[in-house]
């Protein structure tokens, strides 16, 4: 039978259950003992679900709401999860599967769930793992969601957040109190482009004990891997450069199988499921991720350079420009600089708010990670509602851009930012 033949999105316990699904899926009869790939590209490519009895291509749409037993002992035997066999798509779906998996070779990890968006994967991450009473320790440069969390509704659950400022990394242990459970980092961080180094941070999170979990939105499992430095989960707003298209919203979250089964069990029970339809627009997006990427970086350094030497930018900020205070960090740990530039205008609110007016081909969205260019000034938009204050803690300054390098011409690109600048 059909539902014989598809995996369960039941979290996997270890990365070579992956790896031989991954051998089986993609590999042709006569290279069967052959090892299987650790190629990005290969993997992002060639990880599918197993074939229907129709022997497709591409991966088919499982648009479900819940699957069907043979008898009443295969129903019990399920649900006791001594099959490894969907249920429900709230809990499991084939093409939600086929999204995990992938994402979780690519980042190296042993297990994943994924979520209906971004924050709908950082929040149930931490409400998974967190308990009334724990401390977490965080950068202080966060999305602004993340920021509300940590500062609006997890305090009333005696759940307490300490921020620490890039520049005062090396002194995070400082921050660490008996009850602190997590340490939490976003890598570039979301708006100011910080860049802190994974290493130390694995290090210290295994020193004292802590689950060290990574936002790596910014980066994309092919620009860096947390995992790789000692992280035990990493989160991704899906909905950015892994969709790539501005299409859907998505969230995921991999790492170590124990921590993922917590995570597992609480999203089952509470329902912030993907949908079938978006996991099936993601895996396909991820199939392009590495080429896309390589574009948006190669388009993005030059439009930072261009940013530089304009008279009316008091400061750029991108991981591989040689100015920026990370830069070695971001040499070490990532592959390219991403796609995100920040840079200061002059003038402040009014002169972001100038340049936003002037804008002519590149997009006034708050989305970023697409093909198309996008402008943002958070301090009058995405984090207008923080004080002065609050904002300057987390490095958005009043005339702080963000710019969300697309796929277009560069030259094209250089050309809106110089029109609007002059």
């Amino acid at each position: 039978m059909l539902e014989s033949r598809i995996k369960s999105q039941e979290p996997r316990s270890k990365t070579n259950l992956i790896l031989k699904k991954c051998q089986k899926t993609y590999q042709q009869p006569a290279t069967n003992n052959q090892q299987p790939t650790t190629n990005f590209e290969t993997l992002a490519i060639r990880t599918q679900t197993e074939r229907s009895q129709f022997d497709e291509h591409s991966t088919p749409l499982y648009l479900t709401s819940s699957f069907v037993f043979e008898d009443a002992e295969d129903m019990r035997a399920s649900f006791a999860e001594e099959k490894d066999k969907n249920l429900y798509s709230r809990f499991s779906n084939p093409n939600v599967t086929e999204f995990i998996d992938k994402i979780a070779l690519m980042e190296g990890a042993e297990s994943g769930y994924a979520f209906a968006t971004g924050m709908a994967a950082i929040y149930s991450t931490f409400v998974a793992l967190l308990n009334a009473g724990d401390h977490i320790v965080s950068c202080q440069s966060v999305f602004g969601s993340t920021h509300t969390l940590f500062t609006k509704y997890f305090p009333k659950w005696n759940i307490e957040t300490t921020y620490f400022k890039a520049e005062d990394a090396q002194n995070v242990e400082k921050y660490i109190q008996p009850n602190t459970k997590i340490l939490y980092l976003e890598t570039p961080t979301n708006p100011a482009i910080e860049v802190l180094d994974l290493e130390f941070f694995g290090q210290i999170a295994k020193k004292h004990n802590l689950i060290f979990i990574v936002d790596n939105c910014f980066a994309t499992p092919y620009l860096q891997k947390p995992i790789k430095y000692g992280a035990d989960i990493v989160v991704h707003s899906a909905t950015k450069l892994i969709d790539g298209q501005g299409r859907v919203l998505g969230g995921v979250a991999v790492g170590k199988a124990d921590l993922i089964r917590e995570i597992y069990l609480f999203a089952r029970n509470t329902g912030p499921a993907m949908s079938p339809f978006n996991a099936w627009i993601l895996s396909k997006s991820l199939e392009t991720l590495a080429i896309r990427v390589e574009k948006h970086c190669e388009n993005a350094i030059k439009v930072a350079e261009f940013l530089e030497s304009h008279p009316n930018v008091d400061l750029v900020k991108y991981p591989f420009l040689k100015s920026h205070t990370s830069y070695e960090i971001a040499k070490k740990q990532m592959k390219l600089g991403g796609n995100i530039v920040a840079f200061e205008i002059k003038g402040g609110i009014e002169g972001g708010r100038n340049f936003l007016n002037k804008i002519k081909m590149c997009s006034l969205s708050a989305n970023l990670g697409d093909t198309r260019t996008i402008v943002t000034h958070p301090a009058s938009t995405t984090h207008s509602k923080l004080s002065d204050e609050e904002r300057n803690e987390v490095g958005i300054t009043a005339g702080l851009v963000r710019c969300s390098v697309g796929l277009e011409n560069v030259d094209d690109i250089i050309a809106d930012l110089k029109q609007a600048l002059d």
